[in-house]
């Protein structure tokens, strides 16, 4: 499936939660008015993957709602810049989570916010787009961004969270607690809640599992808690920023020559990689793939790429070089890993970033005291 772009995707969401607050946005998804919103991001917190286990989040699967898409790929990087734009991917540019950097023969990983060999990054010139926390505040919105105390001032942070007041919270309970002051303290407010532990566990032990319920049963109780926390004329909206899939099957791209040859770079992550070639071998890389990983994976160029709408219906001409010569997306549970390179991840169980449905599908739903 591709992304709901335009009606009902993750970069639709940002405009409609300040159009619900008053503000002169387009609100694609139709929101009530309110005087505050909280946004729960849950990490990992696929529609498929929660509709499979109702048992474990009783809460969550009684509220009222839709369903949303990811936009491509389904990743923390891409989606989180989407919900701090309101643009897709392809306008945003954090195309992935390892992207070449034009220019450099470097990777950059949009997540850590790292480059070799001390190199740096500016959030700013990376992600340029004004953040719609900015926009918030320019017209009296108090934005608050509750997450972690080691995300703050971190390179991904300044990059999609621009303009929001960052209030730092460890644990469940710190987390009720600082989104419902902040819901309090303004007579408008825009506060984002982020828990990310749910998608550590599918990660590391698989969606479904002892411990991937465990952490789906604290993920319900964090959103019953913030729905009784919320004040007179506000709503919470719980989302994520992906589902996940667990593997069935992994290749390992650097032991598979016909995958090396003529490749300088492997970016992207196991379940959407970006390929970048050795000058000239672009189309060369793209057979060699193609022939290679055959029925388990959608292998295009970067044209095909763009052209098919995978990254929105627009990609700034600015982003180009940052998309793979080549692009893989592997199908049912195939990881394509690099074990010498990223020898974490080429042990994980769950994966994202693909574009079946249970990664792609993010639930929105909604409790309000409107």
């Amino acid at each position: 499936m591709l992304p709901d772009y335009g009606t009902g995707s993750l970069a639709d969401l940002p405009g409609s939660l300040l159009a619900a607050l008053g503000l002169t946005e387009p609100n694609p998804l139709a929101l009530d008015p309110a005087a505050r919103v909280c946004l729960l991001l849950v990490d990992g917190l696929g529609a498929d993957l929660l509709r499979a286990h109702p048992e474990a989040a009783p809460f969550l699967s009684a509220l009222p709602g839709r369903t949303l898409t990811a936009g491509f790929p389904a990743t923390t990087v891409t989606s989180l810049c989407s919900l701090g734009t309101g643009l897709t991917p392809g306008e945003h540019g954090m195309v992935g989570l390892m992207l070449a950097v034009p220019g450099t023969g470097h990777l950059f990983n949009c997540l850590r916010w790292t480059l070799p060999g001390g190199l740096t990054m500016d959030p700013g010139e990376w992600q340029p787009a004004p953040t719609v926390y900015e926009r918030a505040a320019r017209q009296g919105v108090d934005a608050v961004y509750v997450a972690p105390a080691e995300f703050e001032g971190s390179g991904l942070t300044r990059a999609v969270y621009r303009g929001v007041r960052y209030v730092a919270a460890d644990g469940v309970d710190d987390i009720v607690a600082r989104v419902g002051e902040a819901l309090r303290a303004a007579p408008r407010a825009h506060v984002t809640a982020y828990y990310g532990k749910l998608d550590a566990a599918g990660h590391l032990a698989g969606w479904g599992g002892e411990e991937w319920l465990s952490e789906l049963a604290v993920v319900d109780d964090l959103a019953r808690r913030l729905a009784e926390a919320l004040p007179p004329g506000a709503a919470l909206y719980v989302t994520a920023d992906h589902g996940m899939v667990n593997a069935t099957d992994k290749i390992d791209a650097e032991s598979v020559p016909a995958l090396t040859e003529g490749v300088a770079l492997l970016g992207g992550e196991a379940r959407a990689r970006h390929v970048y070639a050795e000058p000239g071998a672009a189309d060369h890389v793209l057979e060699a793939w193609r022939a290679t990983l055959g029925e388990r994976a959608s292998v295009v160029s970067r044209q095909e790429a763009v052209e098919s709408g995978w990254f929105g219906p627009r990609v700034r001409e600015a982003w180009l070089g940052r998309i793979g010569d080549v692009v893989a997306v592997p199908r049912d549970g195939l990881a394509i890993t690099a074990p010498r390179r990223h020898p974490i991840e080429a042990l994980f169980t769950g994966y994202h970033g693909s574009m079946t449905a249970a990664e792609l599908r993010v639930p929105l739903l909604e409790v309000s005291t409107r």
